[in-house]
């Protein structure tokens, strides 16, 4: 499958790190929810996520689309096996966001941590920090 630049996917440790930069909108968050759900029916093993909004300058959202969102992914991922989705988050407005999406989820198998603190995500996640690591943008591809 064929990643777009900001999506990367660890297949050895099934970690999925997403990296967007600029505006985060119903675009954005459409496009990395159409990834993740074609990695959940083509994968056979869960795998957690990691979002590092720390390039992002601005939010388009508003809580009914998040709430809708949030439900929709609580509801696809229901009987699944339980992953872990961490989202860096410093901008106020994603901080919040993100918060209502670990709300809606609460009592799911989608476990979502909001962290300010890309080493304290890196734990959380049980993952080496260099993984969540800001990168420059690459060529589009799947790691």
């Amino acid at each position: 499958m064929k990643l777009p630049p900001e999506i990367q996917f660890h297949e050895d440790i099934c970690l999925l790190v997403y990296r967007p930069r600029g505006l985060v909108n119903k675009a954005a968050v459409n496009k990395i929810i159409s990834v993740i759900g074609e990695l959940e029916i083509t994968l056979k093993e869960p795998f957690n996520r990691f979002s590092d909004t720390s390039e992002t300058h601005e939010v388009e959202l508003n809580f009914r689309y998040v709430i809708r969102v949030s439900l929709h992914r609580r509801l696809s991922h229901k009987g699944r096996a339980p992953v872990k989705s961490a989202i860096l988050a410093t901008d106020s407005t994603l901080i919040h966001y993100a918060r209502l999406l670990a709300l809606l989820t609460q009592g799911s198998s989608i476990k979502v941590q909001v962290f300010q603190d890309r080493k304290e995500a890196a734990q959380w996640l049980g993952v080496p920090l260099e993984l969540l690591a800001v990168k420059p943008q690459v060529a589009n591809h799947s790691e």
